[in-house]
């Protein structure tokens, strides 16, 4: 049984793997799409905002609806979906078609992630479900340090079909997973909507939810535009992107081990830091960006303090969700990607109109925004 339950936990780790591949693989092989499409480069970033606009909408209210349905029906239709989706991002000769493919999984994104999570702690005994939660979420992680430079290579060396491919493979790997695997879980004690959505009446809450929105807006205005900035202001090729990629990823991975550490020591401290110190990594991409070696280094201290996002920005906000932790968590999904949507947005105007290399101005704005909503937070609570 024990071993039924850690390879049901590796599938909805492949899931969430999958999830991340589809939402962010998109950035490494955006100058493909351009080319293919014959489009610029802030029309390719809609495929970034839109996914993340429709997962902020959706989220909450797909999380309360699905709250009694069946688990296994849930997270089956949803991996489904992203397998589907990938399939038509591959063979599609109409940018409109792949961006209308940008919503279907977006719709499931939430449902998935915040399912995966509670389902991983019911395979397992109470004392370990934090250990197992903390294996589905380092599907994120992982997404980012192999999914997406993955694609990126593949799309490089291979084709952009090939790159859509592989992230269909791995949903349906996760789909035939979860289907062998996983028992039928229905839903038996529902938390009521009205609980759940007791804790919007907080105004704690809403200040933290805006320092998340500037949060994910300062990481992604400029990560969106990841591969373009290093190809066109480092002059990077494609090989090179790729293996930047990788590198941003796994520095990710560590970097979520030290801000975790950071964060158990002085959440306060952290949590301030942390923007100011974004800020920091961004004026040094602006001013050595255009020489290879030092953006080489620059890559790797950057994804480390991008991760450091991804895990004070939830920390914070589920400090003022405890009493509905499912909910909670479904609104730190979907106010992040209200986030990355702005921030998508945001960057994409900043190349449009200043060029890409001011692109990063769009970074510094908003991590100052987030510090000062942390402090009037800190002040007011």
């Amino acid at each position: 049984m024990k071993k039924v339950h850690s390879s049901l936990i590796i599938f909805l780790a492949l899931g969430v793997f999958g999830i991340i591949t589809t939402e962010m693989g998109i950035i490494g092989v955006l100058p493909q799409i351009t080319q293919k499409f014959h489009i610029s480069t802030s029309q390719a970033g809609y495929l970034v905002s839109i996914f993340a606009l429709i997962v902020a909408i959706s989220g909450p209210f797909l999380t309360l609806l699905a709250s009694g349905i069946n688990r296994k029906v849930i997270l089956l239709t949803a991996v489904l979906m992203f397998a589907i989706s990938n399939i038509v991002y591959a063979y599609t000769t109409k940018f409109e078609v792949m961006l209308a493919f940008r919503i279907l999984p977006a719709i499931f994104h939430p449902v998935f992630f915040s399912i995966a999570l509670v389902t991983a702690a019911q395979l397992v005994p109470p004392e370990k479900s934090s250990k197992a939660i903390t294996k589905v979420f380092a599907g994120i992680t992982v997404g980012f340090a192999f999914g997406v430079p993955l694609t990126s290579y593949l799309a490089e060396k291979i084709s952009l079909e090939a790159a859509f491919l592989f992230g269909a493979a791995v949903s349906m790997i996760a789909f035939i997973g979860i289907l062998a695997w996983l028992p039928s879980m229905p839903v038996k004690e529902k938390m009521s909507f009205s609980k759940q959505l007791g804790i919007l009446r907080k105004p704690e809450l809403w200040l933290t939810i805006i320092a998340v929105i500037f949060i994910f807006a300062a990481m992604f205005s400029v990560y969106s535009y990841f591969a373009e900035y290093l190809g066109q202001v480092a002059h990077m090729n494609g090989s090179w992107i790729s293996i930047m990629l990788m590198a941003f990823g796994i520095t990710m991975i560590v970097g979520n081990f030290l801000f975790g550490g950071f964060l158990h020591k002085s959440m306060t401290k952290t949590v301030l830091i942390f923007p100011l110190l974004y800020a920091a990594v961004y004026l040094f991409t602006y001013y050595l960006g255009s020489y290879v070696f030092p953006m080489a280094v620059i890559v790797f201290i950057w994804g480390a303090v991008h991760s450091g996002g991804l895990i004070v920005s939830q920390a914070l906000l589920m400090t003022e969700a405890k009493e509905a932790p499912e909910f909670g968590n479904s609104l730190f999904v979907s106010f992040s990607n209200v986030g990355i949507t702005v921030g998508a947005s945001i960057g994409g105007w900043f190349i449009s109109y200043l060029g890409i290399h001011q692109l990063i101005w769009s970074g510094i704005m908003f991590t100052l925004l987030a510090f000062l909503l942390i402090i009037i937070k800190m002040k007011i609570s």
